[in-house]
């Protein structure tokens, strides 16, 4: 019974990890002005639990992100940059 119960859960936990999916997101930045921005707008990106990575163009002004949506929700980047007063939003 203990062995059964050990697989369930192990089968729980695996479901829960194939459930996460690594998503990517452009967004588009506002305020970016200088080579400094876009340096600043990827450290806040990264700082976010669930980034993989962020790619940021202040010629293009915008930020390629990749994260982990289950972990990560799209606000919370969102969120990230306008803390640092550069406000963003998903493009299209």
């Amino acid at each position: 019974m203990r062995c059964m119960l050990a697989a369930c859960a192990a089968l729980a936990l695996l479901a829960g990890a194939a459930a996460a999916a690594e998503r990517t997101v452009t967004l588009k930045v506002e305020n970016m002005s200088c080579a400094s921005c876009p340096y600043i707008v990827g450290r806040a990106l990264e700082g976010v639990p669930g980034v993989k990575s962020a790619e940021v163009s202040c010629e293009r002004k915008t930020a390629v992100v990749t994260y982990d949506d289950v972990e990560t929700p799209l606000q919370a980047l969102v969120a990230a940059t306008a803390a640092y007063g550069f406000p963003s939003a998903p493009m299209d």
